[in-house]
């Protein structure tokens, strides 16, 4: 292995390796800045190897003079000890071990478009194996080793690379730049759909052949383009067929009905094995070869249904609902060795455990990793270790592994440990409440660091996004509790209606009343809060929230008057306006129908309704949003800031030409940061 591992035995050496020195002041505990936020390495993509003895995974951490992530690959194995870095170009992501544990295939934009990359463990740089002009991404090697699956962006009508690259140096040349649509579904997130389809390649693995396309001339995504990730393809136990997920409903932007589709690895007609009307996907083969697990949701045209555990026998074709009586959504699917059990995590009270249940009817699912927000599961061969990320509002992503059944769970990565050491950072606490019609709901609050309960500080709300999501006990880098608390404030976090987590019911309850029960949760939960912790000073009081939160927030402005600042990001404002969205299967959803089909319900639950309520529209606010948002187009908080300036109320709007619905890039975000504290504290302290 000589001449690939960058060895790193202390976590100091790791922190200077990245250019961040640590002070000897820095040891005796500070709040938290965003400073120290960027300064954290984000570990993600845990695989472990074949035989359960290494994982593989990813590193990035932001580089504020390039305004990026730069990204590694990682390995670290599973018994504990050094983790060792195996590339350095920062550009490279999405490990895959070979099936003899040998090779690690990963991609790397290190030359340009992503590519599909091999590194041998024995020794070596990393060999390029794929040179499409329109790149590689979702790579999956085969079990037999002798095969690597990935997607690229291709145009259908190309039978080879060379016309995709002379297609693409073609509008490059042309000095019209106009996007053409003939259908729907045209844009989505931060990106045009120009003619381009995600389609199936696979490749030999040892390069002795170009790629071949297993979806030529599909008029659909592989994975899909709306919902899907490289959790959408997967090999059968033999190599011999591969299975995918797809929307081949011609009007996409209505339609969340993904199914299941066969195609040989060889070539050949493809064959759909699922039909029902809502979204199947996440396939994969058990070892055995006998079946295939998915998860699925029952429900059409509604992307928050629960997803059920399904099981597809490949013999018969019939299909069961393994999980029906279980009132979550299963993720991650994963199988144990001898192709009895199921493995996969499931949102729960702001937590993510994992679970294992036996892979028939009726069988009930048992928590193996419980009290901890984990994802990215990963089984060795041999089915006797689990490999995950887990991760806390107090605790940046890291890897971990654990025994089968979840015992011995272990922290395997420690790349923010010196960062942390020098943090003062105070865990959330919960409570439930009663919220609207007497429904109990769950909140969590962080106090300040340095906290003095004899003093009285000012209380932060964040309002989540969704609306179909969650506040979870896990960390992030684009609206951090910790953060926004070590400035001084109580940070209050309500799950209130339409949050996932608390069962299907409590998550339907926003559907055609965006701003009923939720904001009757939202303003019973402050209450709640103001009686229960003595040292919140209930005249100083924001809201902030992003997407739906900003509709919260947007909501808020023209609903009450009891804040003294509201900060709306990306925020829905204009019922109507927000059908310029992509995904219209939200919009007619949520609200049952179209603006001209039911229009009461788009003029009802739109903060522009009430903005001439003068007496309730006095807020200061501040309103951010990405030129580059697709899904709540940057129009609405254009709206939303001209309502407020027109009618006197003391306003900021920032808008990001090069960021879309999320702020993504470092320097943006130390921006967004400094922009969103200092608007607090304006009117807080």
């Amino acid at each position: 292995m000589k001449g690939i591992f960058l060895r790193i035995g202390v976590v100091c050496a790791l922190a200077l390796a990245c250019g961040f020195e640590i002070s000897a002041q820095e040891v005796a505990g500070h709040p938290i800045t965003f400073d120290d936020m960027i300064k954290m390495h984000r570990v993600a993509e845990p695989h472990i190897s074949p035989d359960g003895k290494w994982v593989a995974y990813t590193v990035a951490t932001p580089d504020m003079d390039a305004n990026r992530n730069a990204s590694n690959i990682w390995m670290v194995p599973t018994t504990g000890g050094a983790a060792q870095q195996l590339t350095q170009s920062g550009r490279d992501s999405s490990p895959a071990w070979s099936p003899d544990g040998k090779t690690i295939a990963f991609l790397s934009s290190r030359s340009g478009e992503a590519q599909v990359y091999l590194l041998s463990l024995e020794g070596g740089e990393a060999q390029r194996l794929t040179k499409l002009s329109t790149g590689a991404d979702n790579v999956k090697w085969s079990p037999d080793g002798k095969t690597i699956a990935f997607t690229s962006f291709v145009y259908p009508d190309c039978k080879d690379d060379d016309c995709n690259s002379k297609r693409d140096a073609e509008k490059e040349k042309n000095k019209v730049k106009a996007h053409l649509a003939e259908h729907l579904l045209y844009r989505h997130w931060d990106h045009w759909n120009d003619g381009k389809r995600s389609q199936l390649f696979v490749v030999p693995a040892d390069g002795s052949a170009a790629p071949r396309n297993l979806t030529p001339g599909a008029d659909y995504d592989v994975p899909p383009d709306q919902r899907g990730d490289s959790g959408d393809i997967n090999f059968s136990p033999d190599s011999k067929e591969m299975c995918f997920t797809a929307v081949t409903d011609k009007m996409e932007a209505i339609s969340t009905n993904g199914d299941l589709f066969t195609v040989p690895v060889a070539g050949g007609e493809i064959k759909p094995i699922t039909t029902q009307p809502g979204f199947d996907g996440e396939p994969v083969y058990s070892p055995d070869g006998k079946y295939i697990a998915y998860h699925a949701q029952l429900t059409p045209g509604y992307e928050s249904d629960r997803w059920r555990v399904m099981l597809y026998d490949r013999q018969t074709g019939k299909i069961e609902n393994l999980s029906e009586g279980f009132d979550r959504s299963a993720y991650e699917l994963a199988w144990s060795d001898d192709s009895k059990t199921i493995y996969f995590t499931a949102e729960n009270e702001t937590q993510k455990p994992l679970y294992a249940m036996a892979a028939r009817a009726g069988a009930e699912p048992k928590k193996i990793l419980a009290d901890a927000y984990n994802s990215a599961i990963s089984v060795s061969a041999d089915g006797k270790t689990l490999a995950f990320e887990r991760t806390s509002l107090t605790m940046p992503a890291e890897v971990f592994a654990a025994a089968s059944g979840g015992t011995n769970a272990r922290q395997l990565t420690h790349h923010n440990d010196a960062i942390l050491s020098a943090l003062e950072m105070n865990p959330p606490e919960t409570f439930w409440f009663d919220g609207a019609e007497g429904t109990k709901v769950q909140a969590m609050l962080i106090r300040p660091p340095k906290f003095d309960a004899a003093k009285k500080y000012p209380l932060l709300v964040l309002l989540h996004g969704g609306p179909q999501t969650m506040w979870s006990n896990a960390w992030g880098y684009r609206w951090n509790a910790e953060v926004f608390s070590a400035s001084g404030y109580v940070t209050l976090m309500i799950n209130r209606r339409g949050s996932t987590g608390y069962g299907q019911k409590f998550t339907d309850e926003i559907t055609n009343d965006w701003g009923g029960k939720a904001y009757v949760d939202v303003m019973d939960g402050v209450d709640f809060a103001l009686k229960k912790y003595p040292f919140i000073d209930g005249t100083r009081m924001a809201a902030a929230g992003g997407s739906y939160g900003g509709y919260m927030a947007d909501w808020i402005a023209t609903h009450t008057g009891r804040f003294k600042a509201i900060i709306s990001h990306a925020g829905v404002y204009d019922k109507v306006a927000m059908y310029a969205t992509e995904e219209l299967w939200f919009e007619e959803h949520d609200m049952q129908g179209t603006p001209w089909w039911n229009p009461e319900s788009y003029r009802k639950w739109a903060p522009v309704t009430y903005a001439g309520e003068l007496a309730k529209f006095k807020t200061p606010t501040l309103v951010i949003c990405g030129e580059r948002d697709y899904r709540v187009p940057y129009t609405q908080s254009l709206e939303f800031f001209s309502a407020l300036r027109r009618q006197g109320v003391p306003s900021k709007l920032i808008v990001f030409p090069d960021e879309g619905h999320w702020v993504l890039k470092p320097q943006n975000a130390q921006f967004w940061y400094k922009t969103f504290l200092d608007w607090l504290a304006l009117y807080l302290k």
